[in-house]
């Protein structure tokens, strides 16, 4: 990779998002190196998903859905291996697309900043194997997702813990826990999935959450309560809000893993506790949970510091955009950022990126 260097579309993150654009400008005649240029900070193909923890498996994972044009490589996930652990799937899954399609990813590379100059953006690269680069562009689609992003609320005493606190995404497998006790904190699949892991090997397990759980006793998610939350999402991000939880808005499916946990007993959530105390956590009720371990299963926000330069954030917290694109500056469009990043809103999104950047560049189309 050259010191400098120049492309008309830039694409940051090599994950579902970023890669479903990339298929679609590749389908339209645009070549990868020339026309558009990926980067992608994780090491191997995958997006998030490599990062995941060995025992979540593709059977009891979030779904994980089709690239656009899989099936030509005659893959799916749906005919996967369900036992396997879901990131070694995904990233083979996505390995062989990347090549298929010729989309000739660039990683180990992270953004570190996107400036201007006059019509253009510049984008400032790091990597351990390329070095620090600069990359002019004409458009700048962001594909990060959230996974760089962990969201811990504060809560009073949490200083003063002194036994581990992690995320999901430090998370990685059940047998650290072993003997301990342990509070998982938040009310999504991954809090759910983390308790019925660590349920065989834990002393202790104790489940808070913000607002009690709300099970649907359907194995899959409810459409309409999705729909609702997806259009959610898109009204915050029309208005410049931060966007508000997937889950927030929608029921936990029950499948029979989940109901016979709920059986247990080992599914019971609690009201958030008060405070943290140095071994434990104080309950609303006054009564106490010693703890050896804090697990914040609190989710992510989208990961756009890189962006910080441009000064797209607006008073109420979020970015202003409306299909797909910022209000702020046309130039950027952002991919499986709110409404997209679902399993709905995602369907179309990357080709509707796709068509708009065509329009906005229709040099590239005469190439």
């Amino acid at each position: 990779m050259p010191s400098d260097a120049s492309a008309p579309v830039v694409i940051v993150g090599a994950g579902q998002a970023g890669l479903s654009v990339a298929y679609y400008l590749r389908s339209s005649g645009l070549v990868a190196g020339r026309d558009f240029v990926i980067f992608d900070r994780g090491p191997q193909p995958g997006g998030a998903w490599q990062h995941r923890w060995p025992a979540l498996k593709l059977g009891t994972a979030h779904r994980v859905n089709d690239l656009p044009g899989l099936t030509d490589l005659g893959l799916s996930f749906e005919n996967a291996d369900r036992a396997r652990p879901a990131s070694e799937v995904v990233t083979e899954y996505y390995r062989r697309y990347e090549q298929h399609f010729e989309l000739a990813v660039v990683r180990p590379v992270a953004v570190s900043r996107v400036g201007t100059r006059g019509p253009d953006l510049v984008v400032d690269t790091t990597s351990a194997l390329y070095g620090d680069h600069r990359t002019t562009t004409q458009i700048l689609v962001n594909a990060t997702g959230t996974w760089g992003a962990p969201f811990r609320p504060h809560y009073a005493g949490a200083e003063t813990f002194r036994g581990r606190q992690l995320h999901t995404s430090d998370y990685r497998t059940a047998d650290e826990f072993a003997g301990q006790n342990v509070v998982v904190i938040g009310g999504g699949t991954s809090a759910i999935g983390f308790l019925l892991e660590l349920e065989p090997v834990a002393s202790h397990l104790a489940w808070a959450t913000r607002r009690p759980v709300e099970w649907s006793d359907s194995e899959s998610l409810d459409l309409e309560a999705a729909v609702a939350a997806v259009a959610a999402q898109d009204a915050a991000a029309r208005a410049g809000r931060q966007l508000p939880s997937i889950v927030s808005g929608t029921k936990v499916p029950m499948n029979e893993r989940i109901r016979n946990g709920i059986k247990r007993g080992v599914l019971a959530d609690r009201p958030m506790f008060t405070r943290i105390e140095p071994t434990g956590v104080r309950w609303a009720d006054g009564s106490f949970s010693p703890a050896d371990a804090l697990l914040w299963a609190t989710g992510f926000r989208p990961e756009v510091r890189h962006l910080s330069a441009l000064r797209l954030r607006e008073a109420a917290g979020g970015l202003r955009v409306q299909e797909g694109a910022s209000v702020a500056d046309p130039r950027i469009f952002f991919a499986g950022y709110g409404p997209q990043a679902s399993t709905i809103g995602a369907a179309r999104a990357a080709r509707r990126t796709a068509r708009a950047i065509l329009e906005r560049l229709p040099a590239l189309r005469t190439r």
